[in-house]
């Protein structure tokens, strides 16, 4: 099925008393962009409490990878459920746990052997890395960049600069986290050309941090996500990446890739650090892993995962029943998916990339794979945000049946599951189309 139906109003009838019920118990420091209450999914379509159907270009923040419900991932689901549910890999021994440790090791871009500790989501997998690199050095403190996203636990929060709401209210953060700018080469943070500012952003790090405010001895690692997620969905280009690597080799700095959003064949490639031909020292992992199963990996050299038993561990982490669904996905994966979304990625880039000749909204169209950024603008002179707008543009392709989510201040982003075919991918550039129309009209 690659055309939405849309047979009420939106939100239909249940689907209203649901979020009556929602808002009387469920906590409000949700964001719900739009009142899409859902029934169930198949591959790239979501139908709702009221029968209506959708074409989902959000998969659940880029977390349903193989689609909803693949058969081959609720087989695995079903077959590991129906022996054991939960053993505890922190203080017992299963199969699946092992398998897993093994799958990701052969295909994590990481030097010298890969150990991998299980949690159950990207803030813990964060964490882990975060305990680990200060554990493995013997070094306090931690570069992040601005704009960045690693989740909203206490350690994870405090390397999160995406948007200041996330922060407010729960200082003070953890101590010896510095942030510099990120290369967002659309609009430079620190007022470079598109050219220079990749440069100019590393330069901050050995010109300003370094000088002024932290001892590269003293710092344990420097996290990066090489493609910002909720920021904006914002591509560091390859010669940043390879220049940061070379910065951090120098000075005894491990590099941790932050591919929670990223990763599991998003770009186009199993991680997107891969792009640039970077090998981090760690790479923490979440999301798509498990195709809608909580999990979450840290994932390190061999030789810096050294840490005693106790050091660190977690109950629910690498839970039999995740294992398994994650083991299918990334047979899936490599079966075909990545392939799948480097392919159906760029001619679905393509096509919103020729909606700007129609569109004055658009500013800027970027991304990899099936992670795509469209970033709306009022002026593309000032490139002054479109804010507002962006907000009317996903409700109005919600209203059409194209579900979508925003990423930073004014764009919009494209993260469907790995499963999209090109016909999805032009219904979706037609609705897109038909949604921006409507926003530009209004604003006539």
């Amino acid at each position: 099925m690659t055309n939405p139906q849309i047979k009420t109003r939106l939100p239909g009838p249940k689907a209203k008393a649901i979020i009556a019920r929602d808002g009387v118990v469920v906590s409000p420091s949700y964001t719900r962009g739009y009142p899409l209450v859902m029934d169930r999914g198949y591959g790239a379509m979501v139908e709702d409490v009221d029968g209506n159907i959708f074409l989902d270009c959000a998969a659940g923040i880029a977390v349903n990878a193989t689609g909803h419900s693949h058969p081959d991932v609720v087989k695995a689901i079903t077959e590991q459920a129906q022996r054991f549910l939960h053993m505890s890999g922190t203080d017992f021994y299963y199969e699946p746990q092992v398998q897993l440790a093994e799958d990701l090791a052969a295909v994590t871009p990481i030097d010298g052997g890969v150990r991998s500790f299980f949690g159950n989501s990207g803030t813990e997998a964060v964490e882990a890395c975060l305990k680990l690199a200060r554990y493995a050095t013997g070094r306090p403190n931690i570069i992040a960049f601005l704009g960045g996203f690693h989740g909203r636990t206490m350690g994870s929060l405090a390397l999160t600069s995406s948007k200041a709401i996330q922060r407010r209210g729960f200082g003070p953060m953890l101590s010896g986290v510095y942030h510099a700018p990120f290369p967002n080469c659309y609009r430079c943070p620190i007022g470079s050309t598109a050219a220079d500012c990749s440069g100019a952003c590393l330069d901050y790090i050995e010109q300003q941090l370094f000088v002024h405010l932290v001892s590269p001895d003293e710092v344990a690692a420097v996290v990066v996500e090489p493609i910002q997620g909720e920021g904006g969905y914002v591509v560091a280009p390859d010669a940043f990446l390879q220049r940061l690597r070379e910065l951090t080799r120098a000075h005894g700095i491990l590099l941790v890739a932050d591919e929670v959003q990223s990763g599991m064949g998003r770009s186009g490639k199993m991680f997107a650090i891969e792009h640039a031909g970077v090998r981090p020292d760690m790479i923490a992992i979440a999301k798509g892993i498990a195709s809608g199963l909580p999990l979450g990996v840290a994932a390190a050299r061999a030789d810096l995962m050294a840490w005693p038993p106790g050091a660190h561990a977690s109950t629910f982490g690498g839970n039999p029943v995740a294992c398994a669904a994650a083991i299918a996905t990334l047979k899936l994966l490599k079966d075909g998916l990545v392939a799948n979304a480097a392919a159906v990625g760029g001619y679905l880039m393509d096509g919103l990339r020729a909606l700007a000749d129609r569109h004055c909204l658009i500013g800027d169209v970027r991304g990899r794979g099936l992670m795509i950024g469209v970033e709306l603008v009022r002026d593309r002179q000032t490139k002054e945000r479109a804010i507002q707008e962006r907000d009317a543009v996903v409700t109005a392709a919600f209203n059409r049946g194209l579900l979508l989510l925003g990423a930073g201040r004014n764009t919009i982003r494209f993260s469907p599951p790995l499963v999209l075919s090109r016909e999805q991918a032009d219904t979706a550039i037609r609705i897109f189309d038909e949604a921006l129309g409507e926003v530009e009209k209004q604003r006539r």
